[in-house]
């Protein structure tokens, strides 16, 4: 691997931008995490081709990053490249009752802009932060409505070969999940919605910020979820009745608002937040025999 050649090789490209040894704890809602090799914007399509293939040509490894709201990245950082997507992948468009958003399209503004269209099927986003490509690729939403309910196609790109273009039909969704493979890079997607009223929007909107703000942790800096509920069972609820709201470790605290959140209370290390979640999970089998698996992506975390 040759990060020094990778390097150079992007910053001759036109549309990429280039930081070496850039802080993760800058990249990531959790503000955690040691530095990336590179990390890399890419505001064209033909840019992302082109520093994809100089990735591969020096062997530098790769990973895509949104807003970094479900990412736990250690505290060595990232022996690699961190790819975001920029301009081109940033707009939106509306015909009618659909919507195309490009994947760095932030899940907030697409949801706002169903509001001001008068448009329904998103109101189960509201709150959520992140970007669009992750939202898909995670099949963001409540635990009952998702945003796959309402996905008409996908666009990505599949290093290599090219954009490939997925119904949403044919892609399966799943708990946090889609089929989509991992190796593809989500581009844009266009959503179908339903005419409706601003008030009525807005009133569904409403009444799921509301229901967050009362039971999620607000102002600490955190990635959501660390866990997935098992079957039809809340892990939130499972957390707290073993007792572990208000566990910590180091600068991590299991919120007081609600067992399956992890806070960065004070200078919080990604080994904190690891910690932590190590004695979530045993609590959790100890006293029920459920192996939790964790919804909170790692980076650069070796095995």
């Amino acid at each position: 691997m040759s990060v020094r050649k990778a390097v150079m090789a992007l910053k001759a490209l036109e549309g990429a931008e280039v930081i070496e040894d850039a802080p993760l704890s800058q990249c990531t809602t959790y503000r955690i995490g040691g530095p990336a090799d590179i990390l890399l914007t890419v505001h064209t399509y033909a840019a992302l081709v082109g520093s994809l293939r100089a990735l591969a040509q020096e062997e530098v490894p790769w990973v895509v990053l949104g807003k970094g709201s479900n990412i736990l990245a250690a505290d060595t950082g990232y022996r690699g490249c961190v790819v975001r997507l920029g301009r081109e992948f940033s707009k939106i468009s509306v015909d009618g009752d659909v919507i195309t958003a490009g994947s760095a399209v932030m899940l907030t503004k697409l949801v706002n802009e169903t509001l001001s269209r008068e448009l329904s099927g998103l109101e189960c986003c509201a709150g959520i932060p992140g970007t669009v490509g992750g939202a898909i690729s995670m099949d963001a939403g409540s635990r009952h409505q998702w945003i796959g309910r309402v996905v008409r196609d996908v666009v990505a790109y599949r290093p290599g070969s090219g954009m490939v273009r997925y119904l949403g039909s044919d892609i399966e969704w799943g708990y946090r999940w889609c089929s989509i493979p991992r190796n593809e890079i989500i581009l844009e997607a266009t959503l179908q919605l339903t005419p409706s009223t601003k008030q009525a929007v807005a009133d569904e909107m409403n009444r799921r910020m509301a229901r967050r703000r009362a039971t999620q942790p607000i102002g600490k800096p955190c990635c959501g979820s660390v866990f997935k509920n098992p079957g039809d069972r809340s892990v939130g609820a499972l957390l707290d009745s073993c007792g572990l709201k208000g566990l910590r470790v180091g600068g991590a605290l299991v919120s007081q608002k609600h067992a399956n959140f992890v806070v960065n209370d004070n200078r919080a290390t990604a080994i904190d937040v690891v910690q932590v979640m190590n004695h979530m999970h045993d609590a959790v089998q100890e006293r029920y025999g459920i192996d939790l698996v964790p919804e909170v992506k790692f980076l650069g975390f070796e095995g």
